[in-house]
């Protein structure tokens, strides 16, 4: 239940603004680090507190801070107060229960989006929400926990691969969704080959295990198309505003992960409809399954009516059947209950019943 709907309790009756950590507790400690760079240098460290960033906030170069755990509301606080942002913003970023949106403060704009993983050690997709900030020179991440899809990234910043340390902090945002919208398809990929595994499994044998690995694959796809139709929303905003932080060539690249939100969620649907035509062979396979065993126990039953009619009649014993006294009654009598069965089959079958 924790899954579909957080508990939002301990907010009632608060003062909009109020930070208050919604969800689960996935990190130990805040985890907080620094990548700075500009095309020349390049600066990576890991910081234990919050003051520790301030003298990258005038920095020309593009600072990128990333914080790894949300739960400690006076970390967030304390950023928000250095950064000056907007007190519902950082209780959006707490409250890890939040739809993808975005807000442009002029300034900086603030986006929230659902980051996917596959969890292997318990078979199964798990969410986490990260919320991004960005102004003209920086650009914060918030996460949940940490772990997360952006290493080839920062690989990239080390390494000064591509275009990502000659471009501003809004080419940065770009690919940081931009990994996050690559990871759904892995994910897609893996639901991909569940879902023809188990089309196999049903057409050839629908068995109750099937239902169950049904179910938890519509339920992960149902999450997954909350986490997508917002984004495209989320995207064309930032594609189509006019940010003075958004350069004109970034517009480019917003467009290129906009079309891959639409495939993402034509695939999403797709998905769902196989698991809905999975969901209703299995329930058609089950039924005809019952009704080949009840079509032959009933013709069993069938012919067994007749005989046990014969059996009942002469299992009477009264004393004046002439058919008692003979010496082939008994023999003649199971000769006439195997016939009529032998007749019954060969009618059975001329029907095309059995």
């Amino acid at each position: 239940m924790s899954k579909l709907v957080k508990k939002k309790s301990k907010k009632v009756g608060l003062p909009p603004g109020s930070i208050v950590h919604i969800g689960n507790k996935r990190a130990e400690k805040t985890k907080i680090t620094i990548v700075d760079y500009n095309e020349e240098q390049f600066q990576e460290k890991e910081v234990k507190t919050v003051k520790e960033c301030c003298p990258y906030k005038e920095k020309p170069t593009i600072t990128w801070i990333n914080i790894d755990g949300v739960h400690e509301e006076k970390i967030i606080e304390e950023l928000g107060k250095i950064y000056n942002f907007h007190p519902l913003i950082l209780e959006d970023i707490v409250d890890t229960d939040q739809r993808p949106k975005i807000k442009d403060f002029g300034d900086y704009i603030f986006i929230i989006l659902k980051m996917h993983y596959y969890d292997k050690e318990n078979n199964e997709i798990k969410i986490e929400q990260v919320s991004l900030i960005f102004g003209k020179n920086y650009v914060i991440s918030f996460q949940e926990r940490e772990g997360d899809v952006f290493d080839s990234i920062r690989e990239r910043i080390r390494n000064n691969i591509g275009r990502i340390r000659k471009a501003r902090a809004d080419y940065l945002i770009y690919v940081l969704m931009d990994a996050i919208i690559d990871n759904y398809f892995t994910i897609l990929e893996k639901l991909g080959e569940e879902t023809e595994d188990l089309e196999a499994k049903v057409i050839k044998d629908p068995v109750p295990a099937n239902l169950q690995i049904i179910y938890k694959l519509k339920s992960e796809l149902i999450f997954l198309r909350k986490s997508v139709w917002p984004l495209r929303e989320v995207i064309s905003i930032l594609e189509k505003g006019e940010s003075v932080l958004i350069d004109k060539s970034t517009n480019i690249y917003l467009r290129d992960i906009y079309g891959h939100t639409i495939q993402v969620m034509d695939t999403v649907e797709t998905l769902r409809d196989v698991i809905s035509g999975t969901l209703d062979v299995y329930l058609s396979s089950v039924s005809n399954k019952m009704n080949e065993i009840m079509k032959v126990l009933t013709i069993i039953a069938t012919i067994f009516i007749p005989l046990t009619f014969i059996a009942g009649v002469y299992g009477m014993n009264f004393q004046y059947m002439p058919e008692l006294k003979w010496v082939w009654a008994y023999p003649l009598i199971l000769s006439v209950m195997l016939i009529i069965g032998i007749v019954m089959v060969i009618f059975f079958k001329r029907r095309k019943w059995m």
